[in-house]
């Protein structure tokens, strides 16, 4: 692991209409073509440039220091993409669930929450293109550990409805394995495009897949310096995007909760200490489904309870995590 340190492991810029007309997304599922279609008509203009940096682990403080009770935004729903914070110093980013080979499943029929930020911003998929025609490392875990993987700039160019909605022909929704079984008309009605696109920031970290019985401390630990290091890259890069000090703000949710069967309380927790480790203003937790704030509420009153107040050695605080029993879940089968 390294230090901080500002200067990741790989850089490289892309011009966002080069990147599209060089390296077009390669779309295996037909209704994935109908959403690329949409999102990118006969003409349509990309404008902006793609940074892609991929980031070595880095040690964690050797402390936790007190939570402010306003780093933590619980926020109803899933990712809209709205900022929640306002002023020229504010960068906001929103996290990939991602794969240790990063966006590499775009093209498929799964339509989780990797696969969905994809559709929604194309030039990610255009990235990945780029990447492995050009041999540059496209991994956001290895065998020396977490490897996140940030992207600045990309358009968000449509927004896909996946809620149940039996009028508009999908009454089991889109996420997941519902989006490939759907009808291509369906694909259509759930897709709007925006204009003008929008423009994103993302933190691509990839969550330990399914475990069973308690989590080990290895595990925990591994987490908490996967989510640290992205966090912490996040900040690196907003400080250079706005030109020097800047109010970073990370948009997440139950990462590694979903297909992999992570324990809710813990993800949510482990990602509230990486946030003030890594000096976030502000953690913005999308809770997702009606009931999906307990999780995370449980999360902050274990922290709290933990350190009342004060800091907390580092090396006490995974004892203590590592102590609760925490367990692991089950899939969601997506």
């Amino acid at each position: 692991m390294s230090e901080f340190s500002d200067t990741p492991l790989d850089r490289h810029a892309f011009d966002a209409a080069a990147l599209m007309t060089g390296h077009p997304p390669r779309l295996h599922n037909p209704n994935k073509q109908v959403v690329l279609d949409i999102a990118c008509p006969p003409g349509a203009v990309h404008l902006g440039r793609v940074e892609y940096t991929r980031w070595a682990a880095m040690e964690l403080l050797d402390h936790l220091d007190p939570v402010p009770g306003d780093l933590v935004s619980s926020v109803p729903g899933f990712f809209d993409y709205q900022p929640i914070m306002e002023g020229d110093d504010v960068v906001e980013w929103h996290l990939n669930f991602a794969d240790p080979n990063v966006f590499a499943y775009y093209g498929g029929g799964l339509f989780a929450q990797d696969e969905m930020q994809v559709a929604e911003h194309p030039a990610l998929g255009a990235l990945r293109e780029a990447l492995v025609a050009t041999d540059v490392e496209a991994r956001t875990d290895g065998p020396d550990g977490p490897t996140p993987v940030l992207v600045t700039g990309v358009e968000r160019r449509v927004t896909l409805a996946t809620n149940p909605d039996a009028d508009a022909g999908r009454p089991h929704g889109l996420y997941g394995n519902a989006f490939a079984a759907a009808t291509p008309d369906a694909i259509r009605r759930a897709t709007t495009p925006i204009d003008p696109p929008t423009v994103t920031n993302v933190v691509a970290i990839a969550a330990i897949a399914g475990g069973w019985g308690p989590y080990s401390a290895e595990e925990i630990r591994r987490t908490l310096v996967t989510a640290f290091t992205g966090f912490r890259a996040a900040a690196l890069e907003s400080a250079r995007l706005a030109g020097g000090l800047a109010r970073v703000v990370v948009h997440t949710g139950y990462w590694g909760c979903g297909a992999f069967g992570g324990n809710r309380v813990l993800m949510a927790l482990l990602q509230v200490v990486a946030a003030r480790m890594a000096g976030l203003e502000r953690l913005a937790f999308h809770t997702g489904s009606p009931g999906g704030a307990a999780p995370l509420a449980d999360a902050e009153s274990f922290i709290a309870e933990l350190t009342g107040g004060g800091a907390i050695a580092t090396a006490d605080l995974l004892v203590a995590i590592e102590a609760e029993g925490f367990r692991w879940g089950v899939s969601d089968g997506n």
